[in-house]
């Protein structure tokens, strides 16, 4: 139980919030905490290797579950919604996960793919 306790304590200290590797955010991509929905997607931003994971597969309505709410470019700020705008997927349909600068592709209903939106 000391050994647990010793764990669960150095990962705590060592990954601060905002870090993909953060145990709040593990737990939260597991379902298994309830974390701030707006933590939860900048966090996301640099989670890489497992951000697609959460999102390509899924339908809006399971997005929107997960997420609290999602954008359309019109909804977006200005800046995300130009990026959009001057982008490849300018005639996709697309959704930005809440305030984000992650933006999701849509085939139909389906997410196909997630793109982080940066340096436009």
């Amino acid at each position: 139980m000391l050994l647990y306790l010793f764990f669960v304590t150095a990962w705590v200290l060592t990954y601060p919030d905002g870090d993909p590797k953060n145990i709040q955010y593990v737990f939260w991509k597991a379902g298994l905490y309830r974390m701030n929905l707006d933590m939860a997607a900048g966090t996301m931003i640099g989670d890489g290797g497992g951000r697609d994971k959460l999102v390509v597969g899924k339908t809006r309505e399971q997005l929107r579950d997960r997420f609290g709410y999602l954008l359309r470019p019109a909804d977006a700020s200005q800046h995300l919604r130009g990026c959009y705008q001057n982008s490849g997927f300018k005639d996709s349909k697309v959704l930005f996960i809440r305030q984000s600068p992650l933006m999701v592709v849509f085939d139909g209903d389906k997410a196909t793919s997630l793109v982080l939106i940066k340096g436009c």
